[in-house]
């Protein structure tokens, strides 16, 4: 079994003949799309809009060509000047068409035969949620020059900010044990048996944070700062606003799934607090057993273990699901293993070049690992759900975003407790499964709470790091309760976590979301069994051309309805329940 994943299929390098093509090409395609902008006007409005997608088409499947194989490259390992050039060097290019894309989504809007145009064009005709979401958003759109000025900033403002902050965590030393250890390592052993392991790892964890604090919070800072002025720009609401309506999701939606959280917050209190108590705390849970294993502890794995068990338990779901985890293993689609300079954490993106993805991940051999890569093949699933679709109907919403990968974690889940005959094996995993749930919605809440929080207070004041970690402790204590222990917080988790960073806001609501949709699909497959399946295949079919509560009501559900949020939450109650039960046994 492959340790790291294959990239050669894309380029075999920077120096690649290929690579140098295909970034001459992009620059090209850039310079004819903004020549065609120039003269929209003088073109007959048809025409006009069918050259302007060819084009798009042409830059978006050659720049993401160019842009995931430089920042794969970039993820396995942070100090890769030469991925850090390159990765530069295309996303320069890429600004240029911030301009002219302004320029001919302003034009498209105003068209008044709009509709019927699209109806009249084979290829425009697979566009029309497209053309709707540029009618809807052209009340946001600064000038063309406006736009560009903005595109050429980000790459010495948010990006440069946001490739600091992957730096200094991805390649921090970490004093443990006698000797040097990197983030992703620690981080793992906040999973050990070994309580005294777990204690110790939570310690050098926090100490390692001082070295990098400072220039983090800048990082931090300044990318909110830009997040705040940038949406005033444009006319939205609030930095909230910009996230849902970039996320193609109703306020709506976002309140009726937060109440429904806040009613069911105190439970989850109780399931911490009966695991701290049986971990002999007597305050609450401290946060370095968030994550340590209950009942009987389980099997090892090798990664050749890992792909037969997942290939196995899919193949009882889905063949088309099994046949796509297999090629991921045995055509090394994935890096397995932490080491220095690796991004933390695991992420999947797709490499639409190849009708394929390419999935990180901090392998350690755990059950935990198996339901994370699980996790993350339901990703590369969604990603192959949507191979068929026009090069610009592939991108998905960030709330829809988790629902395929929370599915392939309940379907591993409720297999393995199924099939789990043993009381201290099934404590094991009802347990672990309930980490995960904590972690969606408590901790998801937390950083939806700091986030808010800093952008409340951003646009008057500095944050430095010691206020970050304040305003970090508060939201944990409100979305925790008392079911932590608050002399043991984690005050620097807004330091390690990267979705603070990337490009996009609130990246923290969603996972509560997918965690809570899938387990309403989840529901629905055991009722309907097979006949559900190719329902949710067309589900993720349409997240790239449907709103979330459209794609939503291909299952016959809807979002703004607070009871199909306190359905999946209730569902997760009553895994308390079993946890409590088993306690007691």
């Amino acid at each position: 079994m492959n340790e790291r994943w294959n990239l050669d299929s894309l380029y075999r390098g920077f120096d690649d003949p290929q690579f140098t093509q295909d970034l001459q090409s992009l620059t090209q395609a850039c310079t004819r799309f903004a020549s065609l902008t120039g003269s929209l006007e003088d073109m007959a409005p048809a025409a006009a809009l069918r050259q302007g997608i060819d084009l798009l088409e042409e830059i978006n499947t050659l720049g993401n060509s160019l842009v995931e194989f430089a920042s794969l490259r970039q993820s396995a390992d942070t100090g890769d000047s030469e991925a850090a050039s390159a990765l530069g060097q295309v996303l320069a290019v890429f600004s240029q068409t911030a301009g002219p894309n302004a320029r001919f989504q302003a034009y498209a809007a105003a068209l008044p035969e709009l509709e019927s145009i699209l109806a009249q064009d084979e290829v425009l005709s697979q566009y029309q949620y497209l053309f709707r979401k540029i009618r809807e958003d052209s009340r946001y759109l600064l000038s063309s020059q406006g736009e560009d000025i903005l595109a050429r900033l980000q790459l010495s403002g948010a990006n440069a900010w946001s490739d600091l902050q992957a730096f200094l965590t991805s390649s921090v030393e970490v004093d443990y044990n006698g000797g040097v250890t990197n983030l992703s390592a620690i981080r793992n052993l906040a999973y050990d048996p070994d309580p005294a392991v777990r204690k110790a790892a939570y310690a050098a964890e926090l100490d390692c944070y001082k070295k990098i604090k400072d220039p983090v919070a800048f990082a931090l800072n300044s990318i909110k700062l830009e997040t705040i002025n940038t949406a005033q720009l444009r006319g939205y609401d609030s930095p909230l606003d910009k996230a849902l309506k970039g996320a193609q999701m109703k306020r709506e939606t976002l309140d009726a799934m937060f109440s429904a959280i806040d009613e069911y917050l105190p439970k989850f209190w109780v399931y911490l607090k009966a695991k701290a108590k049986a971990l002999g705390h007597e305050h609450g849970l401290p946060w370095y057993d968030l994550f340590a294993p209950m009942g009987k502890a389980g099997k090892t794995y090798t990664t050749q273990e890992a792909r037969d068990y997942l290939v196995n338990l899919f193949g009882t779901f889905d063949g088309e699901l099994r046949d796509m985890v297999a090629e991921a293993f045995d055509h090394a689609w994935i890096d397995f293993y932490p080491r220095s300079g690796k991004t933390g954490g695991a992420f999947c993106a797709g490499v639409e070049k190849l009708g394929e993805s390419r999935i990180l991940t901090n392998f350690d051999g755990s059950f935990s690992d198996i339901v994370t890569l699980a996790h993350e093949l339901g990703h590369a699933f969604h990603n192959h759900m949507l191979k068929d679709q026009r090069p610009l109907n592939r991108d998905y919403t960030m709330p829809v975003a988790e629902t395929a990968s929370t599915f392939n974690e309940c379907v591993v889940m409720n297999a393995a407790i199924s099939a789990a005959t043993d009381k201290g094996e099934k404590l094991a995993l009802i347990e672990s499964q309930l980490q995960d749930a904590t972690q969606i919605i408590c901790d998801i809440y937390s950083r939806y709470r700091f986030e808010t929080a800093v952008f409340a207070n951003r646009e008057t004041a500095f944050l430095p790091a010691d206020r970050l970690c304040s305003m970090m402790l508060e939201a944990q204590k409100q979305s925790y309760g008392d079911g932590l222990d608050h002399s043991c917080l984690h005050p620097y988790m807004w330091v390690c976590k990267s979705h603070y960073y990337g490009g996009v806001s609130f990246y923290n609501f969603p996972y509560a979301f997918g965690g809570l949709f899938a387990r309403g699909l989840y529901a629905q497959y055991e009722q309907e069994g097979d006949a559900f399946l190719p329902k949710y295949k067309n589900l993720l079919r349409a997240t790239p051309v449907s709103t979330v509560e459209e794609a939503a009501m291909v299952a016959g559900i809807d979002l703004t309805d607070r009871a199909f949020w306190a359905q999946g939450l209730d569902i997760l109650a009553g895994e308390i329940d079993q946890f409590l039960a088993l306690l007691e046994a």
